[in-house]
């Protein structure tokens, strides 16, 4: 062992030193003074020199423990013990994850072995991997499973810190058993404790039925998860990304989480596997059709979004996740303002001067938000509904808006659901409404009565009248029936009403008006171009009264803008309303989700 000690010191201290670490290492210390190429003195362990050599008791101490601070400082020759080394042998063998085989498969279904994957999401600039809980889980069962088929831990993601866990496919299929399941049950436990958004990889085939015993109905078993989803949800965000797919009760997972992205011919989640529903109903259906990521993204509406890829499930969540705050605490982050993709001079010419002509709403938006921030969720469910996060002057804002390109923009059942979900998600985290409405209503008919219309109405008005976030409602163009009520019209407590030229405010449009209203009185008149000519003047004389400029002479609406300041006019009013708090009556919670 090789010691250097400051220039200065006398030969009877470096022996001092020397005795004290040879005796201390159990080996020959060479003690160099100052810059010395050549050593001061070489001591040997203590049996083979004098105990002279040791100096007296105060010395010999003092000498100790300024060899100690040294060594500490210039030792080069320690390395892992035996002891380590073997742990350093079992960590490896635990990474490595299932059976080979089990691995060699993951390539054909296009998806990444478990630690892979937790490289993509977590290795690169503003991310990083931070730690891994219960890696060592099942490590002295007969039957090893790594990590009993799931990781868990924390890491941060896009700069900002979070709580994961992920399935191991090539163990047990990412099946889940007694210590899986506590593992997953801390890191939730953990994330309310931290206040922390919690994202779910997962990839499970569901329970281990053969060893149910041991987590299935335990006061800390796997009903515990849904428990703990509960209590998280409205507290910290969490997002699920699906990679294969997830069974009974895997699938609660993704349907609790608040946001679920799936992987398109990769995911799948059903209450039951095909073979559990052919046993069952008889029916004969692959996954893909029972539960694969175009049934839940188009019919059950249970994901919000779906890649194409593992890399693209990764970006889409690291956009969305730019648009929410760690936990109900906090404010979404902000960002730097950016100008609209295209002038807010042409909102005009895309609405339509008669109310039945259809447009994109999306032209609209854009010409609203800042470029590049409009990020719409369940695109594919619902269409007569937008539901998106966008960013104006960078200020995050949930918008939801009419589609007039899609069933004349009427509320039908599937998009009242879809609308209240997404309000219910942003005034939870405390990101501002934006309403853009031009609908003529809710849906009438047989069909939509037997598809709960007026219960998915219902909570489409809950919603917009329970949000405490602040809301800005624009009358685009059409307003007509309830559509107003769920889309926070006046009475909703909205903190600005404001109108465009184009808007119009009535119980139904001027066609259904005559029509219910003078029926009588316009077939009595025999002539022909006389009952025109009076249908016409009614019509126009019905319009005038719901007219925009009407409504706000009334002062139903606070303010009619030119549409070309629209952006402005939303961007000064979102900044003035930054903040407010609004509460609701006291009652431990409304009767209706």
């Amino acid at each position: 062992m090789n010691v250097r000690i400051g220039p200065g010191a006398s030969d009877e201290e470096a022996s001092a030193i020397g005795t004290a670490l040879a005796e201390y290492v159990g080996n020959e210390v060479e003690v160099y003074v100052g810059d010395g190429e050549e050593p001061a003195v070489v001591v040997s362990p203590p049996d083979s020199i004098s105990s002279s050599s040791h100096g007296d008791g105060a010395t010999g101490a003092a000498a100790t423990n300024q060899a100690a601070a040294t060594a500490s400082a210039t030792e080069d020759d320690l390395g892992p013990t035996e002891r380590e080394e073997k742990l350093l042998e079992e960590i490896e063998e635990i990474l490595e994850g299932g059976h080979e085989k089990y691995k060699e498969q993951l390539p054909e279904e296009g998806k990444l072995f478990v630690r892979d994957r937790i490289d993509l999401w977590f290795d690169g600039e503003n991310s990083k991997f931070l730690f891994e809980d219960g890696k060592f889980a099942e490590f002295d069962a007969d039957d090893r499973l790594p990590a009993d088929a799931l990781i868990t831990g924390a890491a941060t993601f896009e700069g900002r810190d979070l709580h994961f866990m992920a399935n191991d496919y090539t163990v047990k299929r990412g099946s889940m058993a007694a210590k899986g399941v506590e593992k997953f049950l801390r890191m939730q436990q953990r994330a309310l404790k931290t206040g922390q958004p919690v994202l779910y990889l997962m990839d499970s085939s569901g329970g281990r039925i053969d060893q149910q015993t041991g987590f299935f109905a335990n006061r800390e078993g796997i009903g515990k998860y849904y428990y703990n989803h509960s209590m998280l949800s409205g507290r910290v965000p969490q997002i699920c990304v699906l990679y294969g797919p997830c069974i009974a009760g895997a699938a609660y997972t993704p349907v609790f989480a608040d946001f679920t992205i799936m992987v398109e011919g990769m995911s799948a989640m059903a209450i039951a596997s095909p073979r559990m529903v052919e046993m069952v109903t008889g029916e004969k259906i692959s996954m893909q059709e029972l539960g694969g990521a175009r049934v839940h993204a188009t019919e059950s509406g249970s994901a919000d979004l779906v890649a194409t890829d593992e890399e693209h499930a990764r970006d889409l969540v690291a956009q969305l996740v730019t648009y929410l705050p760690d936990n109900a605490d906090e404010n979404p982050p902000r960002s730097e303002p950016r100008a609209p993709e295209k002038s807010p001079d042409g909102i005009d010419s895309i609405v339509p001067q008669h109310p039945n002509r259809g447009y994109d709403m999306v032209d609209v938006i854009e010409r609203v938000v800042d470029a590049g921030s409009y990020f719409e969720l369940k695109p594919d469910y619902g269409k007569e509904i937008i539901t998106a996060y966008a960013r104006i002057d960078g200020r995050p804002v949930g918008i939801v808006a009419n589609q007039p390109a899609h069933r004349a923009g009427a509320i039908f059942p599937d998009a009242a659901e879809k609308a209240a979900e997404f309000i219910w998600k942003s005034d939870a985290f405390n990101v501002p409404l934006l309403y853009l409405c031009d609908t003529p209503g809710f849906m009438a008919g047989s069909q939509v009565e037997k598809d709960a219309i007026l219960e998915k109405g219902k909570k489409f008005i809950y919603a917009t009248s329970s949000a405490t976030v602040p809301k800005q409602t624009v009358i685009v163009r059409k307003a007509y029936g309830a559509g107003i009520y769920a889309m926070g019209g006046p009475a909703y407590d909205p903190e600005s009403i404001i109108g465009l030229p184009s808007g119009e405010i009535a119980i139904m449009g001027p066609e259904a008006a005559i029509n219910a209203v003078y029926a009588r009185k316009l077939a009595e008149i025999d002539d022909v171009d006389e009952r025109a000519e009076e249908e016409a003047r009614l019509r126009e004389e019905y319009r005038e009264d719901i007219d925009i400029h009407r409504m706000a002479s009334e002062v139903v609406v606070d303010e009619i803008v030119p549409p070309s300041s629209l952006r402005e006019e939303l961007a000064n009013r979102f900044a003035f309303y930054e903040g407010l708090e609004k509460d609701l009556p006291s009652k431990k919670h409304g009767t209706i989700l």
